[in-house]
């Protein structure tokens, strides 16, 4: 077998020729991949989350839309009052702004569920999505003594009823990923056969291997195609073992037109696909064109509003994922810039470039710098890097235990040093940077 041919260069790196060889070129999904934002659903139902005031809620929908992300879950109206207001609340601004982007309502397959959302796209002018799920799997069934008769009864009545109060039907099988095919071909083809639009494989539990993702969509797939090739498929994935974004990767490939996420993964349990993981990946493999420079305010509103923190090891929007301290790291990345080349230095020692989400690349000094950390930090700071202040800021750093803060350094250079100079604080880490910032006197690539 051939390997696959590598990625060309893109057009702001010259003279970089088709040096970096790329083995994850695959053809594009058959649908334009897009994401579904559950974080005021799924998000919600961490047992550790917070439920956000309105303001916040409406801020994340704005930052949502920004970010172009096709579908915005506005929660579960029937679950209580300030549910359904908030969820009405949020249809009126998408309304009112026109935002493309699409409402959608989480309901048990209950006309009691269903009414309150149909209430919601009468009152906003907004034709809202209702996204009505059912457990299906051997395992739910015999806990709660259910039928498949009983779940094909409750499939028929909901899905009839939604589609007659003039809502859009996601038909979302729970736990799909430890259901039967012909339990699954029963219920998929009920909802179809009733007027849903679209089909939702649910990993609930997160048990999904990436080719078990790949099998059940692409099975959901062929199903919806021989009885309604209008109908559309999606993802929704869970991070019990860990797999949720290589699963919905799989799933778009096998034909999944939109995955759903939350931002940083909040969710019920381990929690959901971070749809920030979600955005970069899918531009990363070229089959997403938006920009993403606002996706670092939108996980830390997200983050806030929901009672998290960031924490500094998150993939993209944590506080080290653009930091190194590590010496031999640092000077590949201060060589790149020497050589006038900003586009290799952010991607000399990192995959994902701090660019493509408003960010930038950051050189510390801590134990296990070398010089050319210091000469970096230095320079950025305007202050000559000759040997010996080179060697004052180094071996300080190799006599500590953390990274040196800027409050540090400046204290080693600020005269004769004192005993407290010689030995450097170590700092609690900060929130990550806003995109387009850098945090207090770090050191900063251009």
């Amino acid at each position: 077998m051939r390997p696959p041919p590598p990625a060309n260069v893109k057009p702001n790196s010259p003279d970089l020729g088709e040096s970096w060889f790329d083995w994850n070129a695959i053809a594009p999904p058959p649908h334009a991949p897009g994401v579904v934002d559950e974080t005021l659903r799924d998000g919600l139902q961490s047992p550790s989350a917070q439920d956000p005031p309105l303001d916040k809620k409406l801020e994340l929908l704005s930052r949502a839309a920004r970010l172009e992300i096709e579908g915005f879950a506005l929660g579960f109206p029937a679950s209580r009052p300030r549910q359904f207001e908030d969820a009405l609340c949020l249809a009126k601004e998408i309304a009112r702004q026109r935002l493309t982007i699409q409402a959608c309502c989480a309901a048990r397959t209950l006309s009691g569920d269903i009414a309150p959302i149909a209430n919601i796209a009468q009152r906003s002018g907004l034709r809202v999505q209702v996204g009505l799920f059912i457990g299906a799997s051997p395992l739910r069934q015999h806990a709660e003594g259910w039928s498949v008769e009983q779940l094909l009864r409750l499939t028929d009545d909901a899905v009839t009823f939604a589609v007659r109060e003039g809502l859009e039907v996601l038909y979302v099988v729970e736990d799909s990923t430890r259901s039967t095919p012909e339990t699954l071909s029963q219920l998929y083809s009920a909802g179809i056969r009733c007027g849903a639009t679209r089909l939702c494989v649910a990993d609930t539990v997160g048990h999904a291997t990436p080719e078990g993702a790949a099998k059940i969509v692409h099975f959901v797939c062929e199903l919806a195609a021989s009885l309604d090739p209008r109908v559309r498929v999606e993802w929704h994935g869970h991070r019990d073992r860990g797999l949720d974004v290589a699963n919905c990767l799989a799933a778009w490939a096998a034909g999944a037109e939109r995955c759903h996420g939350t931002a940083l993964g909040i969710g019920e349990r381990a929690g959901n696909a971070p749809i920030e993981q979600l955005l970069v990946n899918l531009s990363l493999l070229g089959w997403r064109q938006q920009s993403l420079a606002g996706l670092p305010e939108y996980v830390q509103t997200a983050a806030e509003a929901l009672g998290f923190s960031v924490p500094p090891h998150q993939p993209v929007v944590g506080e080290d994922a653009f930091r190194t301290a590590t010496g031999a790291h640092a000077a590949a990345v201060s060589k790149a810039l020497t050589l006038g080349n900003a586009w290799l230095a952010d991607r000399v020692f990192s995959s994902v470039p701090a660019a493509l989400v408003g960010r930038q690349q950051h050189l510390d000094v801590g134990p296990g710098s070398g010089e050319a950390n210091v000469v970096a930090w230095l320079g950025e700071h305007g202050i000559v890097a000759d040997a010996k202040t080179v060697a004052t800021v180094l071996s300080a750093a190799k006599r500590g235990s953390a990274v040196l803060s800027p409050s540090d350094i400046l204290a080693l250079l600020a005269g004769p040093r004192s005993e407290a100079a010689d030995a450097p604080q170590t700092r609690p880490l900060s929130e990550p940077p806003r995109a387009g910032t850098t945090s207090s006197g770090r050191a900063r690539l251009r």
